[in-house]
């Protein structure tokens, strides 16, 4: 065989190779998405994305912490496709510095803050002002800097005039999972969590729901991460969270969908 033909055919064979080396790569890249959740969306997010490896065969991996600290995360070049979080905050600022895949926001979720105590406490709080009292020495919410719950909370206790006065009172959780933990191991007298928090710990009850006029809206929108590769199957899970088995489970969980 002349050494011509030899080099032509090996050529061939080895862009032949690359190209099924590339099509096996992005079937990878295409089969599995890297969501970032807020903490309070930890059980509920882990089960639809169970559901949706089920019926699309894309494997969803989950990174859940405060909404703020996966802010954080991806302003330093975190990898992933979607981002969800537990309010609208962490979204904006990623949009201002162009992270995001234009138009890929959708509001999936509200919630509600409530007042919860250790289920054997004493307690009873028919008005927010009893907080105050000196009977009430201990009160756990997220820290308002990163924790949209102590967000939500700071911004109710400023609404009622309480702020300064229970500020002594606060301890500040990581997220909102430590903050009820707080409460459920009874080292507070008081937490700030979400409604849909209060279902995970038998060992609190709930005090007190805040008017949702007291705070900025409780909003949980998902977007799609601009440097991700997998665009498609990312906007397909948002696609999915719209639908009757994923609002079936947002609800059993507690969680109001949009």
């Amino acid at each position: 065989m002349p050494q011509s033909v030899k080099f032509h055919t090996a050529s061939a064979f080895l862009l032949m190779f690359i190209g099924i080396l590339g099509c096996t790569m992005d079937r990878q890249k295409q089969a599995e998405l890297s969501v970032f959740g807020a903490m309070s969306l930890t059980d509920v997010l882990t089960e639809i994305g169970e559901h949706f490896t089920v019926e699309s065969g894309v494997k969803v991996y989950c990174n859940f912490a405060a909404s703020s600290m996966l802010q954080r995360q991806l302003e330093h070049g975190a990898s992933a496709d979607v981002f969800i979080s537990a309010s609208p905050r962490q979204v904006i600022a990623l949009k201002a510095l162009g992270l995001l895949e234009t138009g890929s926001r959708y509001d999936v979720l509200t919630n509600r803050l409530v007042l919860v105590s250790h289920k054997t406490a004493a307690l009873s709080v028919e008005t927010v002002e009893r907080l105050a009292d000196t009977a009430i020495s201990r009160i756990a919410i997220g820290q308002p800097e990163v924790v949209p719950a102590g967000t939500y909370a700071k911004e109710a206790f400023i609404h009622f005039g309480l702020w300064e006065k229970i500020r002594p009172k606060l301890i500040f959780g990581t997220d909102v999972r430590a903050t009820l933990a707080y409460v459920a191991s009874g080292n507070v007298d008081i937490a700030v969590v979400y409604q849909t928090d209060t279902t995970l710990s038998k060992n609190v009850k709930v005090l007190y729901q805040f008017p949702a006029a007291t705070h900025t809206p409780i909003v949980y929108p998902a977007v799609v991460l601009k440097a991700s590769e997998r665009k498609q199957v990312a906007q397909q899970f948002i696609a999915y969270l719209k639908t009757a088995r994923a609002i079936d489970i947002f609800e059993k969980h507690g969680f109001i969908p949009n």
